[in-house]
């Protein structure tokens, strides 16, 4: 088997040369969009709508040019995502929906709908075995995606927190997954709860199949031992009051999230984007975003997602540091004898993400050598 094959253009624009928009197009159309059957089919394209007060996420132009391009081949495309395990501006379907308008993505904006993959709190999942999962034998994924013909990452890539950095893995893996698989992804505990936000309405046990949560005195606990971990009353408690515990470490994340990937991308049709640009040390989950740690990169399109990943990470490692960022910073004050030549550990030192992708390869997704055809 060869090394797979990842193009790649830069982001510099001439006048009179094509602008990033058309270079995107050309970038996709050469990497071999057209070779998928598209014709009459759905065409599910993941991304990131970004957090209210965060400005790192990608453009809504950037996801016209792919809306457009499945379009021009026959498909039916449209823009999802699913609610978020945290307490935020897209927890459920609607905020969710909201926030990404706010955002700029419009079907004015886009030329395709949005769809909230997991439904309106979160639950509307489907249970998808993964191919030899040693940590995962179901993966809870939203069902809008299991309901599409073809999966296109379009991906933000930029460094995370838990995860080391966020490429097309993350995108779909831990983006793909419902509530209760982001629960299971990132969580080995039960969920908690906050007594002074709790109201005592009883949301929570109308929305539980086990009867968990126990309400006394107007105040609601969760009985352990009843309690699956599947975190759907912190999507249907109305005041936060829940929430979850004992977060997975890195490792343990990353290797979930490549058998959620795994289950979603399995046996179908698929295509991957990622821009580097805006590389932000954390993930646009953020309310905010700081400095980015390297300057623009370029724009990446592959079969591969483990490919395209392996690439970006590359290029973000062979960049320039800005000195004014968070990863400028730790390596300024750090002893010589600790810094790494990788600017995610650097950035994130309690963090790695190698065995997101070697755990991808052991399960067939997709291989680590490249090649890297610049346009």
């Amino acid at each position: 088997m060869g090394n797979a094959k990842v193009y790649f253009t830069d982001m510099r624009v001439y006048p009179g040369k094509d602008n990033l928009l058309q270079k995107l197009n050309k970038l996709v159309e050469k990497a071999g969009i057209g070779s998928i059957d598209f014709n009459g089919k759905f065409a599910a394209i993941k991304i990131h709508f970004g957090e209210l007060g965060n400005l790192s996420f990608l453009r809504p132009n950037y996801a016209k040019v792919i809306a457009d391009a499945v379009k021009r081949h026959g498909g039916k495309p449209f823009l999802t995502d699913c609610n978020t395990l945290y307490v935020g501006t897209r927890k459920d379907a609607l905020e969710h929906l909201d926030t990404a308008n706010v955002n700029g993505f419009s079907p004015l904006s886009t030329g395709c709908q949005n769809i909230i993959a997991d439904g309106l709190r979160g639950t509307d999942e489907t249970y998808v075995p993964v191919p030899n999962g040693e940590y995962v034998k179901e993966a809870k994924i939203g069902h809008a995606l299991m309901d599409a013909d073809i999966i296109i990452s379009l991906t933000h890539f930029k460094g995370h927190e838990m995860t080391g950095f966020g490429g097309a893995i993350k995108n779909i893996g831990m983006g793909g997954g419902s509530r209760a698989g982001k629960m299971e992804m990132h969580c080995d505990g039960k969920p908690t709860v906050k007594e002074e936000k709790c109201i005592g309405c009883g949301m929570c046990r109308k929305t539980c199949a086990h009867n968990a949560p126990i309400i006394q005195n107007k105040k609601c606990h969760i009985d352990e031992n009843a309690c699956v971990g599947c975190g759907r009353c912190i999507g249907t408690c109305p005041t936060n009051a829940i929430i979850p515990t004992n977060w997975n470490a890195g490792k343990m994340v990353n290797l979930k999230m490549a058998e959620y990937a795994c289950a979603i991308l399995h046996d179908r049709p698929q295509f991957h984007v990622s821009l580097i640009v805006d590389v932000s040390p954390n993930c646009d989950c953020h309310a905010e975003n700081d400095a980015a740690i390297v300057p623009n990169i370029g724009m990446l399109a592959s079969f591969d997602p483990v490919a395209i990943d392996q690439a970006c990470a590359d290029l973000v490692n062979q960049a320039p540091v800005i000195a004014n960022s968070t990863l400028g910073e730790n390596i300024k004050h750090a002893p010589q004898e600790t810094q790494q030549h990788d600017h995610f550990h650097n950035t994130h030192p309690d963090t790695e993400w190698q065995s997101c992708l070697d755990h991808c390869e052991k399960l067939g997704m997709g291989s680590r050598k490249y090649d890297l055809i610049k346009l």
